[in-house]
């Protein structure tokens, strides 16, 4: 599955109607921590086919950020039927981020 960049125009779409799980990664351009996660993530989109994988722009859509509490960056949100099941926040290791999501 490929990685899906989110807005606020589909964020209800992609996240909230999914059928699947779906891990959306809070990010920004001008944060380093964002920048080592970003390669694990589209690594995860490229290899997992029954999940989700998504990107936010904090700075583009804040109020998406603040809806779910997103006080830091990087902050990972797994959605499931779209409630948040699961929250990480922080620069993780993939085999974390593979933990948080069962794998």
């Amino acid at each position: 599955m490929s990685l899906v960049t989110l807005t606020s125009d589909n964020f209800e779409a992609e996240v909230k109607n999914s059928d699947i799980p779906v891990l959306v990664d809070f990010w920004a351009a001008w944060c380093g921590p964002c920048r080592m996660l970003s390669p694990i993530i589209e690594e995860l989109a490229d290899e997992l086919s029954d999940v989700k994988i998504a990107k936010l722009d904090v700075d583009a859509f804040p109020a998406i950020a603040m809806e779910y509490g997103v006080m830091s960056i990087p902050t990972l949100i797994l959605f499931e039927h779209g409630d948040v099941a699961k929250k990480s926040m922080g620069a993780v290791p993939k085999n974390s981020i593979l933990e948080m999501l069962d794998k």
